[in-house]
């Protein structure tokens, strides 16, 4: 690893296995994230409770340019499967921080507006302010009963292109707020 790397232990011997252990999984951080700064891993065993058995608890913190992630609620009665689910985590967070570097992050869509233009048995189309028809169906309501809606009621949705053809996702007649995703 070209980074600092620092280990240490709390509440029990350390143990150059579980380093060197630990160094590999390091190692392993840089191919995911290659300008990473700092690396500290704490393994530490809590006092036991007295109806519990042993406990590790381990903490990895990698500073990289821009912020500093830390993973610390892996613990297990296992240490190396402790060390396995504090450093999978550390990695899930250095790759979501590079996606977000190379702005791959997911982009949610804006709503759009329309009013409701047809009603059927069960399903209604809704003008969208882009003078294009949109398919909906009861399913497809956030705040609304299908069958309290009328024609004329303004509403605002999440545009999709169907095999049906277009169709409104997320369909608020304004009453509730939702996020896109």
């Amino acid at each position: 690893m070209k980074c600092p790397l620092q280990i240490s232990y709390e509440n029990l011997p350390e143990s150059e296995a579980l380093s060197s252990h630990i160094r590999q999984r390091a190692d392993k951080l840089e191919q995911v994230f290659q300008h990473l700064i700092a690396c500290n891993v704490t393994v530490s065993l809590p006092h036991r409770h007295s109806q519990q058995g042993e406990r590790y608890l381990v903490q990895v913190d990698v500073t990289a340019p821009g912020t500093e992630l830390v993973s610390n609620k892996q613990n297990h009665e296992d240490v190396y499967v402790a060390v396995r689910d504090a450093f999978d985590a550390t990695r899930r967070l250095l790759e979501e921080r590079a996606r977000h570097l190379r702005g791959q992050t997911k982009q949610h869509a804006e709503p759009m507006h329309g009013t409701v233009a047809r009603l059927l048995d069960d399903f209604g189309f809704i003008e969208g302010d882009d003078g294009n028809d949109y398919y909906f169906s009861p399913e497809n309501l956030v705040d609304q009963a299908f069958d309290k809606l009328t024609e004329g009621t303004p509403v605002q949705f999440l545009p999709e292109v169907a095999q049906e053809g277009r169709q409104a996702k997320r369909v608020s007649t304004g009453k509730h707020r939702y996020n896109a995703d």
